[in-house]
């Protein structure tokens, strides 16, 4: 059984965020990853500020996600969204979750690269159908075959998640463990001593190259 992650030492925790400088760490992937809930434990590790992009659109709009895509459209959606998005990774450093789509679109993806550090948070699909089957906020899936959707999905957007700079697999595990996962792939990413956080994994972050 995989140990409870410890905090990590003040001075791995100034290495990491001296080297991240400026740039946000952007969560990607699609919808049930865990990409706000995995992201809220690395921003806690590395006290940082958490944000995410789905729920500041719904407060600068003063609608739901679903709401928008039924008003406007998924194009007017994705415009936003990228606005949202570009405005956010002015703020870093920080860690940033963003909607499964974003990744998508060119342009908040050049935006992504400039100014942020990108993690796909890389899920199969048993895992994916498990999670947003639990939740009935997700318009991209209103069909009657939710899963051929999601398989739709992974094999358009899989290609273009792997161009992020770091890929950890996520799985059915405590959030603790993923989190510590991926700040050992940042601080490999980054070049600095591994933080020990105390938890052991089978799965490892891959660092792009």
């Amino acid at each position: 059984m995989n140990a409870l992650p410890a905090n990590p030492t003040d001075e791995g925790r100034a290495a990491l965020i001296e080297a991240l400088g400026s740039r946000s760490i952007v969560f990607v992937g699609l919808m049930g990853a865990g990409k706000t809930a995995i992201g809220r434990k690395v921003a806690m590790i590395l006290s940082l500020p958490f944000m995410d992009s789905d729920q500041e659109i719904e407060s600068v709009s003063r609608m739901t996600v679903p709401e928008l895509f039924e008003r406007y459209g998924e194009p007017e959606f994705r415009a936003l969204e990228q606005r949202v998005i570009l405005r956010l990774l002015e703020n870093g450093p920080q860690v940033l979750s963003t909607g499964g789509g974003a990744f998508m679109n060119a342009q908040t993806r050049g935006a992504i690269t400039a100014y942020g550090v990108s993690v796909w948070l890389k899920a199969d699909l048993d895992l994916l159908m498990e999670r947003v089957s639990k939740k009935q906020n997700r318009p991209l899936l209103k069909n009657p075959d939710p899963r051929a959707v999601l398989e739709r999905l992974m094999g358009e957007r899989y290609p273009v998640y792997a161009t992020a700079d770091l890929i950890v697999p996520t799985r059915d595990d405590r959030k603790e463990i993923i989190a510590s996962e991926v700040v050992a792939a940042l601080c490999a990413h980054l070049g600095i001593d591994t933080i020990a956080t105390g938890a052991t994994s089978a799965t490892t972050g891959e660092v792009q190259p």
